[in-house]
């Protein structure tokens, strides 16, 4: 990849989202996560684990990966994150922005110089964006979806599942989102999915 050293920006601590984590020696991640890292997701058995990523696989695995016998990553983070840090890397910068919801230390990543906007599971396509789970916020979430609309000179939105690279319009659906589940009193467990031009969220 590169002969510098690297860094591993982690969106929040998800399975799948942390499965190679332990080829790394640098990972990063926001304190509200850091406790799921190290310890695992309180409540979440290596059984239920197991059964997702089996229910998930829909293409060969590696040899040496069998869901059967998976282990999540566990460890102690190299550094915390927070809000509005920023990686400097020469000719690009990367702001950090902190938006909980799908879960508590969840950030999303805005590379300043190209203009993409790395949105992990806040925002994608195609299926509902969970903040259903005791460990997820609805309110929490809608907060950081406004919060990710309001970031000027976005050029492309990519989410961490489904299709690789999106308009930035819909961000402009997102207001219109936040705006409709507040004024119809939907942020709230147990409301359901609803579904929005480009991207669903359930509660």
């Amino acid at each position: 990849m590169t002969s510098l050293p690297l860094k591993v920006i982690t969106t929040h601590v998800h399975n799948d989202h942390i499965g190679n984590h332990g080829e790394f020696e640098r990972i990063f991640v926001h304190k509200g996560d850091e406790d799921w890292l190290i310890n695992g997701i309180q409540g979440l058995t290596i059984e239920q684990i197991r059964k997702n990523i089996r229910r998930d696989i829909t293409l060969p695995t590696p040899e040496r990966f069998n869901p059967d016998t998976y282990q999540p990553f566990k460890g102690k983070p190299t550094g915390l994150l927070k809000d509005g840090d920023i990686f400097d890397l020469g000719d690009r910068r990367l702001i950090i922005y902190h938006t909980p919801g799908h879960s508590p230390g969840h950030i999303s990543v805005f590379d300043e110089t190209k203009g993409y906007l790395f949105t992990g599971d806040l925002l994608y396509d195609e299926a509902p964006i969970y903040a259903f789970y005791p460990s997820t916020n609805p309110v929490d979430l809608v907060n950081s979806l406004e919060k990710i609309a309001r970031i000027p000179n976005v050029k492309m939105v990519y989410g961490s599942h489904n299709t690789l690279g999106l308009n930035p319009i819909i961000l402009v659906e997102v207001k219109i989102a936040v705006k409709f589940l507040r004024e119809h009193d939907l942020v709230k467990f147990g409301t359901g999915i609803h579904k929005f031009n480009g991207f669903s969220v359930q509660f």
